[in-house]
């Protein structure tokens, strides 16, 4: 058994590692300028050029990032009286993995390794693992010893401290724990097995629990509450099936969208019927061309004798059309208007489908998309001919700020992403550990194998680094604070985890894991979208990079 050094802490090194992160990415930082700016300003023909170079830029100041917080997280719990030997541990383990990956080598993905001298940051990577903290880190949490004494902690019983250091928030992830442990997990895997929509009993159950409201104000008769507990919510909820998970973004982006820039009739109409569960909303933006260029929408909506509009065009991958009763509408409204500024956003009801006719709706009609994972809440291709919405459909009775209205919505969206892909990565963890330590092979555990142990330790670790970058991007939107690129950041390294984590997991099961029966299957089929949605990974990286050089 490896046991976990109590003493010196290294807790006492947490700010020496985080200024030495720091200094890693003001250098980085100074090296991207250096490659992709002209007079002060980026260029673009460069940025292009060097696409992959400025996507390594991203990926660097995100992990510069994780460690920064995940130190000062470290160093908050340790002076609150909290921070136990095995979050020290895992910590060790996590911060020495990604400053060895900063000095390395950083997976951008399954075959893309980005190494520092692709920046000229060489220098700075041997300065970075030079450094006496950084080096007294790499001897305790950077090696295989590191790791096997943090899977020795967990087996003899250690527990974690997850709490958010606020009461509140404490109370809501008991609650929603416990609530998923009892009324999702049990069934999620049969539920998926099935694809089918996730049945209505438990809709009702989230809608009295308060899940469609926890960011509307109370005015409206939403919780009121931040982002923090959103994150919690929907981290818990993912962890038992990332559709429940998932049932809570659609009304997240369409309650921002309505509360920052709807006209004082949209939001008395809308968020209280949102906020209750009454109203389902979908997000209906994508097109079949247009993937992530949302400036190439084709969507027509013109203008009626009567005042209201005309929907014409194709939409696709819209997540649970059929059942929905509001379509958030990105649609071109103004004619000889290329690109944003033609596009507007609309409001337009519809009425709730059914499994014999999902869309009853004159001048709508769609079919759906067949899919790996993600189910329970379905997804389709929508064709609008003639669709009609009501005259006060526009958002905010304001023409052509559709885009505009929409990026507003895009940091709480992602940050929730970011939450959704670290409750994945949970699951992926305990069921892999559940595993690892009741299967047995050549008379002894899965766990007690070196490199089964190595995964479930990074699995643990990663995790923990993502929901404090995801803790932090949320914190920064509930002070006000612009955070595109810290809700970008968030999301591309929660992804990432929860794919790896995913991915170990079904390794340590083996064959077992490939069989449509074990839970572990569903969740590598869950995991891979985390990546694509909500902006995929090249996108989180090219808006990180570009906005680091603004």
């Amino acid at each position: 058994m490896n046991a976990i050094v109590h003493a010196p802490p290294l807790v006492a090194h947490f700010q020496g590692i985080a200024e030495a992160a720091r200094q890693y990415g003001d250098a980085a930082q100074r090296a991207a300028e250096r490659m992709f700016c002209h007079d002060g300003r980026a260029d673009a023909s460069v940025l292009h050029a060097e696409q992959r170079a400025l996507h390594g830029f991203a990926w660097t100041a995100t992990l510069v990032e994780a460690v920064v917080r995940s130190a000062q997280w470290g160093l908050r719990l340790a002076d609150e009286g909290r921070l136990g030997p095995l979050d020290a541990q895992v910590l060790a383990v996590g911060l020495a993995e990604y400053l060895a990956q900063l000095s390395s080598g950083i997976p951008m993905g399954q075959n893309e390794i980005f190494r520092p001298q692709e920046l000229g940051l060489q220098d700075a990577a041997a300065r970075v693992m030079a450094d006496p903290a950084v080096r007294e880190l790499q001897s305790r949490g950077g090696t295989p010893a590191a790791r096997s004494a943090l899977i020795d902690a967990l087996r003899s019983g250690e527990q974690l401290c997850e709490s958010a250091l606020d009461e509140e928030l404490d109370m809501i992830r008991d609650q929603f724990r416990r609530f998923t442990e009892q009324e999702i997990t049990p069934h999620a895997h049969a539920w998926h097995l099935a694809d089918e929509l996730i049945p209505d009993a438990l809709i009702g159950k989230l809608a009295q629990l308060g899940v469609f409201g926890i960011c509307i104000p109370t005015e409206f008769g939403g919780m009121g509450l931040g982002k923090r507990a959103m994150c919690i919510v929907t981290e818990e909820l993912s962890r038992g099936w990332i559709a429940a998970g998932s049932l809570g973004t659609r009304s997240e982006i369409a309650g921002d969208l309505i509360a920052s820039a709807g006209t004082p009739d949209q939001k008395a109409r809308w968020l209280p019927a949102i906020a209750s569960g009454e109203v389902l909303p979908t997000a209906v933006f994508t097109e079949p061309d247009s993937g992530s260029d949302l400036a190439s929408l084709r969507a027509r909506a013109t203008p009626l004798p009567n005042g209201g509009w005309r929907i014409d065009g194709n939409k696709t991958w819209i997540t649970h059309a059929a059942r929905s009763d509001l379509m958030t509408l990105l649609a071109r409204s103004e004619p000889g208007v290329e690109g944003h500024g033609g596009l507007s956003m609309f409001l337009a009801a519809k009425p709730r489908g059914t499994d014999a006719l999902p869309f009853p709706a004159e001048g709508m009609s769609g079919s759906e998309i067949a899919v790996l994972g993600y189910r329970g809440m379905k997804e389709y291709e929508i064709a609008f001919d003639g669709f009609e919405v009501a005259a006060d459909g526009v958002l905010g009775g304001v023409r052509g700020q559709g885009f505009r209205q929409l990026m507003q919505t895009f940091e709480g969206a992602r940050i929730q992403t970011a939450a959704r892909a670290v409750g994945v990565a949970w699951r992926a963890f305990d069921l892999a550990w559940r595993y690892a330590n009741d299967r047995r092979q050549f008379s002894r555990p899965l766990v007690e194998f070196p490199r089964v142990s190595d995964k479930l330790a990074m699995m643990v670790a990663e995790t923990v680094m993502a929901r404090h970058l995801t803790t932090f991007a949320a914190t920064e939107k509930e002070q006000g604070h612009r955070c595109d690129i810290q809700a970008g950041m968030a999301k591309l390294l929660a992804a990432r985890v929860a794919w790896a984590n995913a991915d170990a997991g079904l390794q340590i099961h083996g064959g077992n894991g490939y069989a449509l029966e074990f839970e572990m299957s569903r969740v590598l089929c869950d995991a891979r979208i985390l990546n694509i949605f909500e902006g995929a990974a090249e996108i989180q990286a090219q808006v990180i990079g570009r906005g680091l050089l603004k």
